[in-house]
């Protein structure tokens, strides 16, 4: 790459800006510190902007729309790491693991057409999870535009609806442009995917261009007046909860968080990558007792999260007297608005927690609170009374995570995993029923190490989330939690595990069905159909067949020692658990 830096002060391009919403486009630019010139193809200006932003790993399935970003990864210096995969959705689902462990955008690169039309359901899930995730694709020649051209197909339309924008790009010297333009949208609150294209002729044609470096984004503020109402709504409840969400972790504000929950004394509920700010045993931590906390509440504060099906909707606390809630995210647009809200705050989400101690502590002249008294005005027994639920709920897990049961209790693989799972450890969840199990009983030490689907609950995610968990926490224990269904959406790319020197455990538990539909139809119906799956299929030798490891356990006392052997390999390691399919989880929602 040949660079020149010069010293300037750049503006965004309007041809580039046209192409963004309107409200999006001060993101286009920014205080340009220097700029560096480029010369060479469009796939080294683009390759040159995502290392600016801070990618290290180009995760791609090949295709020669896009063979100058492959040119230009490998001849940077040092060149970007690529991970090629067996289906571009694992590419996307990598990418926004990425993103959400590293929390700096992840990069995707596919090919036209049919590479990008693979990629949308790992793309619709980065939006439903707020994950900067950039995609950038191959697009059929301009010149031959509308004469039917290999893989011809206009793509932005068909992401518009699943990112923060949508767009093509058509000439060589803007390339630079837009793609920073991209990086620079993902990484702004409210977090997301963008998709960008670019024509043949923009990708392998030549040019001279500007590379901008530019500042980062300030962080928006929440409104003091936001704070203040609900600073005053805490210190009227009496039964307050906090619930922490996975933006809590995203925007950098676990320790704000924590920080504010020990300060003030509340209950907290984690989910999502949110779980871990508070470590499994602090006595704030209510999450088992999710319920009882939810139910009997009367001010509810969801921080980072929307108010979705997995939180009723927003509806919490006694039927004849219902919780007032209060709803903070990290932007204007996140904050909800099917239901009443007794107050809100949209802004950087550390900024919130620390104003909101602040004022309640005293910190703040604002509300200053008198020595001795309790910041907020809680019921005393209400956190006692919650900590005894949890430790209620954890006794009587005891007998099924240590089931000797035949066929195995999904939970008895639980009890076995908690043994030995590192306070570091990175654990996935892929599935419907056995990883609801997960959800119950895995709480992290720390935060950000947990990843799951989300709420767009798109089966598939495994592999890819694996793969970038190996490369983002090259010293942490990678564990995937595989349902025997989510198995057939992307265990080929254990051979991708393989290929890369990527070790992962895998545990899959394999209950011979579709387990989250099987249990509710027959309660519907009486009768279950299209939920069958071949009992005790060998997952396992799919992946001694790619060149990995694995076993099957058909016994509780074999999942131990399997384990064992799994942690202790060197490569891609499958423990194949066969399930009674008979057990389903008691679950108290589904979604609709």
């Amino acid at each position: 790459m040949k660079t020149r830096v010069i010293s300037r002060l750049a503006t965004g391009q309007a041809s580039t800006a046209a192409r963004y919403p309107a409200d999006r486009r001060d993101l286009l630019t920014g205080n340009i510190a220097d700029v560096a010139q480029l010369s060479g193809h469009g796939g080294l200006h683009a390759v040159s902007v995502a290392r600016r932003h801070g990618v290290t790993t180009m995760f791609t399935l090949s295709g020669g729309h896009v063979f100058p970003l492959y040119d230009a990864a490998v001849k940077t210096d040092p060149p970007l790491r690529l991970v090629d995969v067996r289906h571009e959705q694992t590419a996307v689902f990598a990418a926004e693991a990425t993103a959400r462990l590293t929390r700096t955008p992840g990069l995707a690169v596919v090919t036209a057409g049919p590479g990008v039309t693979n990629s949308v359901s790992a793309v619709t899930t980065a939006w439903f999870n707020g994950a900067p995730v950039v995609l950038l694709a191959g697009r059929a020649p301009d010149y031959r535009w509308g004469a039917g051209s290999l893989q011809e197909i206009d793509h932005p339309p068909l992401l518009a609806p699943v990112t923060k924008a949508a767009g093509t790009e058509h000439e060589t010297a803007k390339v630079a442009a837009a793609v920073h333009a991209a990086f620079r949208l993902a990484g702004s609150a409210h977090r997301g995917p963008v998709f960008l294209d670019f024509s043949l002729e923009a990708i392998y044609g030549e040019a001279d261009a500007d590379l901008p470096v530019s500042e980062p984004a300030q962080a928006q503020a929440p409104d003091e007046a936001d704070v203040s109402r609900i600073a005053a709504l805490l210190r009227t409840a009496r039964r307050p909860v906090l619930v922490l969400g996975s933006d809590i972790w995203l925007g950098g504000a676990e320790v704000a968080a924590r920080l504010a929950a020990q300060e003030l004394g509340l209950p907290v509920i984690a989910n999502g990558q949110a779980r871990g700010i508070l470590p499994r045993g602090h006595d704030l931590l209510v999450t088992r007792a999710r319920s009882a906390a939810l139910r009997e509440a009367d001010l509810v504060v969801v921080a980072g999260t929307p108010l979705d099906f997995r939180l009723g909707y927003g509806s919490f606390g006694p039927r004849e007297a219902p919780a007032q809630v209060v709803h903070v995210a990290d932007a204007p647009a996140g904050i909800a608005t099917h239901t009443q809200l007794a107050a809100s705050a949209a802004g950087d989400l550390s900024a919130f927690f620390t104003a909101l101690t602040a004022e309640l502590t005293g910190a703040s002249p604002a509300m200053a609170t008198p020595a001795g008294a309790s910041p907020i005005g809680a019921d005393p027994g209400w956190g006692p009374r919650l900590a005894e639920a949890v430790q209620a709920a954890r006794a009587a897990d005891a007998p099924l995570l240590a089931s000797a049961a035949e066929p195995v209790h999904p939970a008895r693989i639980y009890g076995e995993l908690l043994k030995v799972l590192d306070e570091d450890a990175v654990v996935i969840g892929d599935g419907g029923d056995f990883v609801s199990f997960a959800g119950k009983y895995i709480e992290p030490e720390r935060p950000g190490g947990w990843l799951d689907p989300g709420p767009f609950g798109c089966l598939g995610t495994g592999l890819g989330y694996a793969i970038a968990a190996r490369i983002a926490r090259p010293g942490a224990q990678v564990v995937l939690l595989l349902g025997d269904g989510a198995a057939g959406f992307s265990l080929m790319d254990a051979d991708t595990l393989v290929r890369h020197r990527l070790p992962v455990v895998i545990i899959c538990g394999n209950n011979g069905g579709w387990g989250l539909e099987r249990h509710p139809m027959r309660a519907i119906y009486g009768y279950d159909v299209a939920a069958e799956l071949q009992p005790g299929c060998r997952y396992d030798e799919v992946v001694r067949a790619l060149g990995g490891a694995g076993e099957l356990v058909t016994t509780p006392d074999g999942i131990a020692p399997a384990l064992r052997r799994a942690f202790a390999a060197d490569a891609p390691y499958l423990v194949n658990v066969v399930t009674d399919p008979e057990i389903a989880y008691p679950r108290s929602t589904t979604g609709v």
